[in-house]
């Protein structure tokens, strides 16, 4: 089972651009390629700088969150300022998370980290369940060129 532990966070706001999901969740290359296009899309139109002129550190945030009915996927930051037409704000409960860790390639981090937390400890935890709401995943370039990441997923204890 991947590497994971149970921390409390405060609640907590992030400010990203996002997409709905057409994808089947089923098929992980569809949503691979779908959030891939959409992060070289931010990219090209000068989003991403303008998401990461305003950021607080250097963490590159992944969510994932339903909203008004819909699966969305945003690229976001922590911030101490608004974006001029960011899609929104994705406000974090204060809650037990679950937390896996993990290092890898900056463009199979996220999937990497989201896969190990759904796929592997969060069907395995028995004490805990998902409550619903935002999920998210973040990166930071370490010194050396690698990259280390974070997967938090709100939990409540059964």
């Amino acid at each position: 089972m991947a590497n994971y532990t149970l921390v409390h966070k405060t609640g907590f706001t992030l400010t990203g651009y996002g997409f709905v999901i057409t994808a089947p969740f089923q098929d992980s290359q569809a949503l691979i390629s779908e959030k891939n296009k959409f992060w070289n899309d931010l990219q090209v139109t000068g989003k991403f700088d303008d998401l990461k002129k305003v950021a607080k550190n250097h963490r590159e945030w992944s969510v994932n969150e339903v909203y008004q009915g819909k699966p969305w996927n945003y690229f976001a930051v922590e911030t101490h300022s608004t974006v001029d037409n960011a899609t929104r704000l994705i406000e974090f409960p204060d809650s037990e998370y679950i937390v896996v860790s993990g290092s890898g390639p900056k463009d199979e981090l996220f999937d990497q980290l989201t896969y190990q937390a759904f796929g592997e400890v969060l069907s395995q935890i028995k004490d805990y369940a998902y409550i619903g709401g935002p999920n998210a995943t973040y990166r930071e370039k370490n010194t050396d060129g690698t990259y280390y990441g974070e997967f938090w997923v709100p939990v409540v204890k059964k």
